[in-house]
């Protein structure tokens, strides 16, 4: 029997050796002792030690098929992925079925609510589809420069979101954000007028506060202004006197008139062109305004001496500023919502006939007034970038995404996703692109109601031009043209 114990452990090395000349891996003596330690479990004496002849006795009652199944263990095994024990694979499969199912309540944690206010919430806006052409290329006249960067602010932190500016002499007139109709002169600034009554701090308060917005010079003198929820009136400056000529309590045609923008004046002061931009929304919610593309808007007439009303155009989707020609034979409206300006006949052949003056503009067009060159400065609220994206024309086409968007945001919010770059374009007087401003990264001038105005200077023998442009929270600012 020793005889065979020692062949078996003679077998052991040689198995040991063929791994080795096979590539096999190392094995080192210390696992080689364990080797025969755990051959020889089944050889140990009954006290537990290892004892040959113990050995001896047991191996004279096995049978050949006892030692063979004694040998088995000695196989080397390869332990893979696939023989691993059912203990490993049990606490894998376990830690994995925890994950998932912390991940699918955390999906649907946040998952179900969002649903829910989808379902459940109702969109304050109901948009139609509206399709606008490839914006033009920022190229040429329309390359992007800084020259509203190099723009001059006046009356920093005095004024508190001034709108359309008038100028009689050279004292220049401005409606603010707070209500009021202000004087702003040798440095200083003067309120002169006040439509409104109550605190004017927040956007819900302009309905009793008032907003004066469009404002212009009188030829006597005066200055018409138009309130976005008082009505038009004429103010003069020296006297500090106001007169309602319009309230926006009276319907016309049938429609109140829920959010007044601008004016134009003729010469003798008899007829004032003016928009109503909706029946439907206020100035407080301009941005549902722009993404509902309401086409409840109106260019009316005011006759100062009948004191009657007359609607030239109706619907327009949120038509805001408006310019009589140098001519007095048409008057421009910008149609913002979309992206062109529309003509209207006063006089002459073509009166009572309308067209389209230009469209496809660079921007969302805000306000316009007339230019030194007899053409027409226009300022844009928002950019189209070509190259780049257009956030307001990607959602045109997409009614259900807008819905989606206002019931879960507010203005506010959805306002801080529009690029703050600034530009305001000069047109020629048959509408074609003269020349542009830019502020790239809206640094002087930003994006909200950035205006421009007619006000061209020139300063003693140097002959400089300045544009006079404005913008709320921004205050004036003086820009050098070429």
């Amino acid at each position: 029997m020793s005889r065979w114990l020692g062949l078996a452990r003679k077998n052991l090395a040689a198995t040991t050796s063929r791994e080795a000349g096979r590539g096999g891996s190392y094995v080192s003596p210390a696992r080689a002792r364990a080797g025969r330690r755990s051959l020889g479990r089944h050889f140990r004496a009954p006290g537990g030690r290892w004892s040959e002849r113990g050995a001896d006795r047991r191996l004279r009652t096995m049978t050949e098929a006892d030692g063979l199944r004694q040998r088995r263990p000695l196989r080397p095994q390869v332990v893979t992925d696939d023989n691993r024990t059912p203990e490993a694979k049990g606490g894998s499969s376990f830690s994995g079925r925890v994950f998932r199912a912390t991940f699918l309540m955390l999906a649907a944690f946040l998952t179900i609510p969002l649903l829910g206010a989808l379902v459940l919430l109702d969109s304050p806006i109901d948009p139609e589809p509206l399709s606008f052409k490839e914006p033009p290329l920022f190229l040429g006249v329309l390359q992007p420069n800084t020259e509203l960067q190099q723009a001059e602010r006046l009356f920093e932190n005095q004024l508190v979101g001034p709108e359309s500016i008038a100028n009689i002499g050279d004292v220049m007139f401005t409606g603010t954000a707070d209500g009021r109709v202000v004087k702003l002169e040798n440095g200083e600034v003067e309120t002169i007028a006040r439509f409104g009554s109550g605190p004017c701090k927040t956007r819900d308060d302009e309905p009793a506060c008032g907003r004066p917005l469009g404002i212009r010079a009188g030829p006597n003198g005066t200055l018409f202004v138009v309130d976005a929820y008082k009505g038009l009136f004429e103010v003069n400056p020296w006297k500090r006197e106001v007169k309602l000529l319009l309230s926006s309590e009276t319907p016309i045609e049938g429609r109140k008139m829920s959010f007044l923008n601008d004016l134009t004046v003729t010469r003798d002061g008899r007829k004032i062109y003016f928009t109503d931009s909706s029946s439907k929304w206020q100035r407080r919610d301009y941005l549902l305004l722009l993404m509902e593309g309401t086409d409840d808007g109106r260019l009316l007439e005011y006759d100062t001496q009948t004191k009657e009303v007359k609607v030239l155009l109706d619907h327009l989707r949120f038509p805001n500023g408006v310019q009589l020609s140098p001519a007095e034979d048409f008057v421009l409206v910008v149609e913002l919502a979309m992206v062109r300006i529309r003509r209207f006949y006063v006089s002459g052949l073509m009166k009572g006939g309308a067209d389209v003056f230009v469209e496809n503009l660079p921007g969302f067009p805000d306000n316009i007034r007339a230019s030194s060159s007899g053409g027409y400065w226009v300022s844009m609220a928002a950019i189209r970038a070509n190259p780049g994206f257009s956030m307001l024309d990607f959602l045109s086409e997409r009614p259900f995404l807008k819905k989606v968007i206002f019931k879960l945001f507010s203005q506010e919010t959805v306002m801080k996703f529009v690029p703050r770059y600034s530009l305001v374009l000069e047109l020629s007087d048959s509408g074609t692109f003269l020349r542009s401003l830019h502020d790239p990264e809206g640094q002087v001038v930003t994006y909200e109601s950035c205006r421009s105005n007619s006000r061209i200077h020139t300063w003693a023998s140097l002959a400089v031009q300045r544009l006079r442009v404005h913008c709320q929270r921004e205050g004036t600012s003086s820009i050098p043209l070429p």
